[in-house]
């Protein structure tokens, strides 16, 4: 068969979708060149016309320059060792799934293959994920390099110690969840003032949206950045008392703290 550039074992879930569309858009890799591969026939039915989508996972395998894992951590073992003895023998593995380590990886595939664990979240859909990478014992530079590419036009990407992998999971990976639930809240109390739900909801997106930006575009401390907006005796300080009265920062660290640790606790293989 023709070699395939990008095999994405899993690739027809949401996130698989969403990276592939990004690859696409970005020129990346052409449509001939990726092949996605899913359980049920179904989702290959949603899929089909722009790259090669198949159930067979052997098939996508075969020849794939890049193999990346996009499946739940129950069925990541089963998978690896189902293609491994059909992959390239230089060829990069790239695990998007959650809580498993790159050594684990590693001894599933019986040889020194580069692979990379990454961890990207729902917004790679609109281009605006948070993704960061590590890399196992026998990746070059020119490996972390290459899925940073893969990865950069989903959004940003930061490479970190494998150490931290599981934290980057409920910050980064969970954190869009955080933030939706801090959107909903703030439309609400647009709601109860009187706003219509719609003109809420934009407002309260794009907020979050602006403060964001301010960070990110700045490089300034979130604290020095509400500092400037919060006048002596105002409207906002008021605002930030009752935050603080509630206890919404205590209940944020709290919510990466746990989805951190149940990250770690996902898989159910042993090492």
């Amino acid at each position: 068969m023709e070699a395939t550039r990008l095999a994405v074992i899993g690739g027809l879930g949401k996130m698989g979708v969403a990276l592939i569309d990004g690859l696409l858009g970005a020129g990346v890799y052409e449509p001939h060149e990726i092949v996605a591969t899913a359980r049920h026939p179904r989702s290959l039915a949603q899929h089909q016309g722009t790259y090669t989508v198949t159930l067979d996972n052997l098939h996508a395998a075969q020849g794939a320059e890049v193999l990346l894992l996009a499946v739940h951590p129950d069925q990541a073992r089963d998978v690896v060792m189902q293609v491994q003895g059909v992959m390239r023998p230089d060829a990069l593995v790239i695990s998007i799934v959650t809580g498993v380590p790159t050594f684990v990886i590693e001894g599933w595939l019986g040889s020194e293959r580069p692979v990379i664990r990454a961890i990207p979240n729902i917004a790679a859909v609109v281009r605006a994920s948070m993704t960061a990478l590590c890399r196992g014992r026998h990746t070059s530079d020119e490996h972390l390099a290459l899925a940073e590419r893969l990865f950069e036009p989903v959004g940003r990407v930061a490479r970190i110690d494998e150490r931290h992998m599981d934290s980057c999971t409920g910050l980064a990976g969970c954190g869009p969840a955080f933030a939706l639930e801090v959107i909903e809240a703030l439309a609400l109390g647009g709601v109860k003032r009187g706003l219509p739900r719609d003109v809420s909801r934009l407002m309260a997106a794009q907020v979050l949206r602006g403060a964001a930006e301010l960070v990110l575009e700045t490089g300034m401390h979130p604290a020095e950045l509400r500092d400037q907006v919060t006048t002596p005796g105002g409207c906002t300080i008021d605002g930030i008392t009752k935050l603080e009265e509630r206890g919404l920062s205590i209940a944020l660290i709290e919510a990466v703290e746990v989805s951190s640790i149940k990250a770690g606790l996902l898989r159910e293989n042993g090492d």
